[in-house]
């Protein structure tokens, strides 16, 4: 079983910035196999793909965030992190963390979600 923990989420103000960061536990395959991703949800909307990495560590962003966010992560510490700056209030949403084997197509593996809130 995989679980993923998220934390770094929080209040801020636009223009501001924050590091959202997810712990991966428990996977039974080589990180070079595991592809990681960072969604969103705001009220009313539905979960929108933001960023994704790959076990060869290459990145995909959203529209939305391209340019503004960084996906990354760090195998030796078995952690995704998302530096998000230049934020907006339309970035205001709870943010999830999650893993699917590279070979699956779809995320099999979510975290609980941490709020991230931006105040103009």
């Amino acid at each position: 079983q995989v679980e993923l923990v998220e934390s770094g989420g929080g209040s801020v103000q636009a223009g501001g910035s924050l590091r959202l960061s997810c712990t991966v536990s428990g996977y039974l395959y080589t990180t070079t196999h595991m592809c990681l991703g960072w969604f969103r949800q705001a009220p009313g909307n539905g979960r929108e793909g933001i960023a994704a990495v790959g076990g060869d560590g290459g990145t995909t962003y959203a529209d939305s965030v391209r340019g503004r966010f960084t996906i990354s992560k760090d195998s030796a510490k078995n952690t995704l992190y998302l530096q998000m700056d230049s934020l907006k209030p339309s970035d205001t949403a709870m943010y999830y963390c999650a893993a699917r084997r590279c070979s699956a197509v779809t995320f099999d593996y979510w975290g609980q979600g941490t709020q991230v809130t931006v105040s103009s």
